[in-house]
């Protein structure tokens, strides 16, 4: 009979570990620190940044008269504690401004990673996927936990 109950018990938390298992790597606890994109990437994203963010956003990222800046304090600090989903959500729901929503999925991780690197965030060895809900497991912090 105890032998039964055990194995009732030990069913769910099986259940978990296999769960998590099935979990893509990007969605399981990292943040911008951990090296989410790769140069490469980033470099497709520059090209992109200028052809169709650089009118507004400026050409060093510094924003415009109408465009926040994407780049240094005031911008980490307005996106510190949400998740890279959030970013990459408000880039393909509202960007470009001219025609919001016009550029793929691919197109708007390779942006975000040029966003992130051009904020000095650790480059990696997997490029930045272009699931939202993937993303939304990442955080962005502006400031490395431990430091």
């Amino acid at each position: 009979m105890k032998l039964k109950f055990a194995a009732i018990a030990l069913i769910p938390l099986a259940m978990v570990f296999v769960l998590r298992a099935t979990v893509p790597i990007h969605a399981q606890d990292k943040s911008v620190w951990d090296g989410i994109y790769t140069h490469e990437q980033s470099e497709r994203g520059k090209q992109l940044y200028s052809d169709a963010c650089a009118s507004c956003h400026g050409p060093e990222l510094t924003g415009g008269e109408m465009a926040p800046p994407l780049v240094g304090g005031d911008f980490q600090a307005d996106w510190n504690g949400l998740s890279v989903g959030d970013l990459f959500e408000r880039i393909r729901i509202s960007m470009p401004q001219n025609a919001p929503g016009s550029l793929s999925g691919q197109q708007n991780a390779d942006i975000l990673a040029f966003l992130l690197e051009a904020n000095k965030f650790p480059t990696g060895t997997t490029e930045l996927p272009k699931e939202a809900m993937i993303l939304k497991g990442i955080k962005f912090e502006s400031k490395k936990n431990g430091n």
